[in-house]
């Protein structure tokens, strides 16, 4: 456990978007549709990927984001009980929403293979102190959104 805590809040990993029934019909007659033309070409195991995919979506749809407890020490960032230390870091960005209807985000790109970016919500904290704590550990560099950062949003996640 970290000895000296600089900072600490809390933050969803997401905002929660409930879909409406007919956003689950739609997803299940597009995987339908999808099944049965894959099952018709001979392409079995693609046909058994989508429905996969389409159940794992409609799961992740339905729950609720877990609220997280993020704690900026000398080391690093702790997300939960895992510290993330400023070594690993390859660089950072905090991305602001221009008409300021969004908190600002954090974005960390890191050496992980398993999660290479790192998006934290700066919500209940001072985003200015953040900044200029990471600005002294790792290299400030431009961030964009990725592609599955866009597609999530684009689906309403």
């Amino acid at each position: 456990m970290p000895r000296s805590v600089i900072l600490e809040w809390e933050g969803k990993e997401y905002d929660h978007n409930p879909k409406s029934a007919d956003w689950y019909w739609v997803l299940g007659i597009i995987a339908t549709a999808l099944t049965i033309a894959l099952v018709l070409f001979s392409n079995y195991l693609l046909a058994v990927l989508v429905v996969v995919a389409a159940i794992a979506l409609a799961l992740h749809a339905a729950k609720h984001p877990p609220l997280h407890r993020f704690r900026l020490v000398e080391q690093g960032l702790y997300i939960g009980d895992e510290l993330h230390p400023f070594e690993r870091m390859l660089s950072f960005s905090v991305l602001e929403d221009i008409e300021g209807e969004f908190p600002p985000l954090l974005s960390i790109k890191n050496e992980s293979w398993f999660s290479p970016h790192l998006l934290v919500p700066l919500a209940g904290v001072d985003a200015d102190a953040v900044y200029a704590h990471f600005l002294q550990h790792v290299d400030e560099n431009e961030h964009h959104h990725t592609l599955t950062d866009l597609v999530a949003a684009w689906l309403g996640f």
